[in-house]
This record gives structure tokens, C-alpha cells and sequence, in this order.
């Protein structure tokens, strides 16, 4: 089956800037996907994001949604925002102050001139869609964040977009808001169906989200695949510590005697390793056979369901996590014994991912 987005060779360099903002990106969207382009700031995913909207003009490359061809800088060929049929939800929600969650939301079908009967039906199952019928007749400047931003998704819905486009939706929202709402767009995909492509900077809200991931860095696509295949197999270092909270724990070649010793035995290419937080195991004995560092408590952190544990050999910090409340002081010589190490090699690219165990 056709996929619902193709991007071929996609660039866009601002003028007067030095290196692109987005480079040589390809990449396709499945019908009916929930796809989150993932980076930190000024990584090219909003920008990314705009030019499938039409918001932004490409410099190199194609755009093609559904089998039309909205972009291909080398045909001259560039297809108007307004004509793209992409629903687009912005980051500060952009409601028009003076009309009602009503108006609204049909402001779309308004536009595009149907019957007022079919508008009506689409308002009306749009604002159940997303729980907000009882405030039709409210006007922006009455409802809280989240109810702003369910009535930008419902005017979205109420415009039937064949792809929906979410530019960092919840980044305005409380803690708890953005719970509610992660929710609320996992029920709204499985319901609806539509394709959806969302940029966020936050790994938690992609991990929770997305069937696949794209991960980018300095404009070009780092790694994609499922939320599991990103954290679990890292395609480079900048995916590897970019992914994780606390991120993952790396050793260079030359700082570690035993490090160095498994990266040897392992894979002569490597030159560093790295180990996730919840991969470590305290312990106060030695077991023969398994990697593990020798270290010292230096803080036991409290995030309230979990804890942090904070180690270091005299040089470096190592960080570990634990669903149970340690068993440790500040101060305590202890080892770190490791379940799973990643291998990358010289230019940062991953080289294999071992169980930590000898053989």
C-alpha cells in the first residue's frame, strides 16, 4: 500500500544561514500511523513538520501525501497551504478570540462552504470527539489551557484533514494537563484512525505515543523506528544518551580498566560503552563473571515512585535507578553490576549490544 507521506531528500536552509536546517531527510508515513519527530531544540523537526504543512517552502527535495505532489523543487512545483487538506494544531493553540468554541470549530467547514446541516454535524461530532459539547457557547478567554487545547484539536477534526500535523501540542500545559491530553490523543487515533505526525522534544510524550519514532539531530534523521527499537537498541551514541532519564552511563576507552577489558573481548571496534541506569544492579560482593564498576554512594535521590542513585569511582558519576526504596548510605563502597551494555565504535555508531555477562 501507498504510504500517506513520502519525503524524498527533503532540505531547507534559511537564507543567510550557514548549514541547512534540515537535510537530505527521507522518509515515509503509513496510512493511518501515529509518527513523532523527536529532537531537541533546533534539531529540524518543526521545521520538518511545517513544510509538509506548506507553512514552509523546501530548498531540495519532494513532498508527496496520498499520491499528490505537494513539493518538488526540482519540477518548480509547490501546492498553496490552503489547498493541502493537512490539519495543522499549533503550540498556543491560535483560536480566534472573539468567536465561541462553536464558531470555532466550524470555522473550517464554514470555509469550505458546506451545507449548514453537515456543518452542524460536523461541530457537533467533532466537540463530543474530543468531551467538550457543553462548552459550545464559551468563548476562548474562558477556559482553561487543556480545554483550549481540546477545542484546537476538535476544529482540526471538524475540517476532515486527511493527515494531522501536531506541532508540540502539550508543551503549553501543566504536568497533569499533559497526562490527561497524552491520553486523550491515544483514544482520538484509535477511534479515528488518522494519521498523525507530532513533534515534541519530549521523549516520555513519544515513547507514549508513537508507533514509530524519528529521532533527529542538527536537521538530519538519526535513527527510526518503534518506541522499543530506539531505547532498546540505539543506532549512535546521540540516540543512545538523547533517550533515558536519567540518560545513559558512557565510558570511554582509557578510563575504565574493566570497561576496556569487555570492549576488547566484546568487539575490537569499540570504543566506548554505555549502560542504562535501570541496567545497573547495587550490590556490596563481587560477582565473578558479570561486568561491574566499583564505586562509591554519593546521593540517593527520591522522585516519589522511584529512586535515583547516584554513584562515582572518583572521576566520573554513574547514575542508577531503583523501584525500591536502596538499602544504601552516602558514602557506601559498593558495585555496580551490569545487565546489558551498548558498544559504539570511533565515529559513535553503535556496534552491538551485549548481555553483560562472560562467557
Amino acid at each position: 500500500m501507498e504510504p500517506m507521506i513520502s519525503l524524498r531528500g527533503l532540505g531547507k536552509t534559511y537564507s543567510g544561514s550557514r548549514r541547512p536546517s534540515v537535510q537530505d531527510v527521507d522518509l515515509e508515513v503509513e496510512r493511518g500511523e501515529f509518527l513523532c519527530l523527536l529532537g531537541p531544540s533546533g534539531c529540524g523537526k518543526s521545521t520538518t513538520l511545517r513544510m509538509i504543512a506548506g507553512l514552509e517552502h523546501p530548498t531540495t527535495g519532494e513532498i508527496v501525501v496520498n499520491g499528490t505532489t505537494f513539493d518538488d523543487v526540482p519540477g518548480g512545483k509547490c501546492v498553496p497551504a490552503e489547498r493541502r487538506g493537512l490539519g495543522l494544531v499549533f503550540q498556543n493553540y491560535a483560536l480566534w478570540p472573539h468567536l465561541n468554541v462553536k464558531d470555532n470549530v466550524g470555522f473550517a467547514p464554514r470555509v469550505q462552504k458546506l451545507a449548514k446541516a453537515e456543518r452542524a454535524t460536523l461541530v457537533d461530532q467533532a466537540l463530543a470527539t474530543l468531551s467538550i459539547s457543553e462548552l459550545a457557547d464559551r468563548y476562548p478567554g474562558e477556559l482553561s489551557g487543556g480545554q483550549q487545547q481540546r477545542v484546537a484539536i476538535a476544529r482540526t477534526l471538524a475540517a476532515r484533514p486527511q493527515v494531522m500535523l501536531l506541532d508540540e501540542p502539550l508543551s503549553n500545559l501543566d504536568a497533569r494537563l499533559r497526562l490527561e491530553m497524552r491520553a486523550e490523543f491515544q483514544r482520538l487515533h484509535r477511534d479515528t484512525g488518522n494519521t498523525m505526525v507530532f513533534v515534541t522534544h519530549d521523549q516520555f510524550e513519544a515513547m507514549t505515543l508513537a508507533t514509530r519514532i524519528v529521532v533527529m539531530d542538527q536537521g538530519r534523521i538519526q535513527q527510526v523506528g518503534s518506541p522499543s527499537e530506539i531505547y532498546d537498541s540505539p543506532a549512535n551514541r546521540f540516540v543512545a544518551e538523547f533517550m533515558g532519564s536519567p540518560p545513559m552511563n558512557i565510558i570511554e576507552s582509557g578510563h575504565n580498566q574493566s570497561a576496556d577489558t569487555w570492549m576488547k573481548s566484546m568487539d575490537s571496534t569499540a570504543t566506548s560503552l554505555g549502560i542504562r541506569p535501570e541496567d545497573l544492579h547495587i550490590t556490596t560482593t563481587p560477582t565473578p563473571g558479570k561486568f561491574s564498576l566499583s564505586v562509591t554512594v554519593s546521593a540517593l535521590l527520591p522522585t516519589g515512585g522511584s529512586w535515583i542513585i547516584e554513584l562515582s569511582d572518583g572521576e566520573r558519576r554513574y547514575f542508577a535507578t531503583s523501584q525500591q526504596r536502596p538499602a544504601l548510605a552516602e558514602g557506601q563502597q559498593v558495585q555496580a553490576l551490569a545487565q546489558k551494555l551498548h558498544l559504539f565504535d570511533a565515529t559513535g555508531e553503535r556496534v552491538r549490544n551485549v548481555e553483560a555477562v562472560a562467557a
